[in-house]
């Protein structure tokens, strides 16, 4: 009976501060078009630019020119329930939010193993009001695999590894980075080990059942696999998906391996560079995020967060910044849930950290204004 008040408990105030944030996301739609001027073409919807034309153009027809960059499980979802409702947009957006309010819950659940229900509290609201935080609301596959993620790690930490692996099978079928659930899963896996018996290497599992486990866990690469072989037999190339990159305007390489120090150096030189005008503000929230989540892993490894979930943030920041560039990277750290665990704790340690509530909330809706006018952010 306590748990299941707990639930309830948890899920309104869920509700509540799911409303609030999206309520506020359509605040930042009318200020922008009030107050901005539209940029290029916004798609079918404000919500489903940029990438999202290109999820809504495969839900539809398939695969075009230089779309394999975007996972399968999305577009296939969509497809799946607008056979049912008839509206492709409409099928993608409820997928979204579902996804994202569902990961929401999970990710309140998992903190609770390691953390007061006062810290879940808070590291929620921080990811709702990081600045980038209406792509979870949008026609992209953000809220997809936060939450394929988060239910991979979730049932990790309850010892379902099978549940576990299919959970990462269905991420890394949804995102490149859901294939580095793997090496994350194999150190919880081994760190619950420990816990169980600490003095000896001989567990209290048998050895079979162990090999189960750690076969389950092994499920994890099969999205990835299978989409790689999708590619083979219908164009050719195993990798389109890495290839076809350079293809998308962002500055990226695919060619070759950039160094983290690199990259920096390069952002330096542009800041000094780039005239004040809405790429200004991109390349200065490009390079912030970049610093600011690199240092947050750090704190968060000095903290003891779980090591299977520093692993996960780190190979997860490292991964997009191999080609070059900080682009989209205030959206792909999105994911990185361990970034906001860091964060949690910085602002509840240190007084000033809660300014930034204030920050990332002024932020959240000069982004949300931008994005929703036709301005590339990430």
């Amino acid at each position: 009976m306590k748990k299941s008040l707990d639930n309830k408990k948890i899920l309104k105030w869920l509700a509540t501060v799911f409303l609030i944030w999206r309520l506020g996301l359509e605040i930042a739609v009318w200020f922008g078009g009030k107050f901005l001027p539209q940029k290029g073409y916004l798609g079918p919807s404000v919500w489903a630019n940029f990438d999202g034309i290109h999820y809504l153009w495969i839900a539809q027809n398939g695969y075009g020119l230089y779309q394999q960059a975007f996972f399968p499980l999305y577009p296939w979802l969509i497809r799946w329930l607008a056979s049912f409702i008839h509206n492709y947009l409409f099928s993608g957006l409820v997928i979204s939010h579902l996804a994202f309010f569902a990961s929401l819950y999970l990710l309140y659940r998992l903190l609770l193993f390691d953390f007061s229900e006062k810290f879940a509290r808070r590291v929620i609201i921080l990811l709702l009001l990081f600045p980038t935080s209406f792509f979870f609301a949008s026609f992209y596959s953000e809220s997809l695999f936060f939450f394929l993620m988060i239910a991979a790690f979730y049932f990790a930490r309850k010892g379902k590894w099978l549940v576990a692996g299919i959970f990462g099978a269905l991420a890394s079928a949804t995102r490149l980075v859901g294939i580095f659930l793997l090496p994350a899963l194999l150190v919880e896996w081994g760190e619950q080990k420990k816990i169980q018996n600490p003095k000896s290497k001989i567990q209290n599992d048998n050895l079979k059942f162990r090999i189960l486990q750690v076969f389950s866990i092994f499920l994890t690469p099969l999205g990835l696999i299978f989409y790689m072989r999708y590619l083979a037999v219908h164009w050719g190339d195993p990798l389109l998906f890495a290839h076809v990159q350079e293809h998308f305007g962002a500055q990226r390489t695919s060619g070759k391996i950039i160094l983290l120090y690199q990259v920096f150096w390069r952002y330096f030189k542009m800041i000094l560079t780039t005239k004040p005008d809405p790429l200004y503000f991109v390349v200065w929230l490009e390079l912030l995020t970049a610093i600011g989540f690199l240092a947050l892993l750090i704190w968060g490894y000095f903290q003891k967060i779980r090591l299977s979930w520093l692993l996960f943030g780190i190979l997860a920041y490292i991964l997009p910044t191999l080609t070059g560039t900080f682009s989209s990277l205030p959206r792909y750290v999105l994911v990185i849930f361990p970034g906001f665990v860091g964060l949690g704790l910085l602002t509840k340690k240190y007084r000033w950290g809660k300014i930034l509530y204030l920050i990332f909330a002024i932020l959240l809706l000069i982004s949300t204004a931008f994005f929703t006018r036709g301005y590339w952010l990430a």
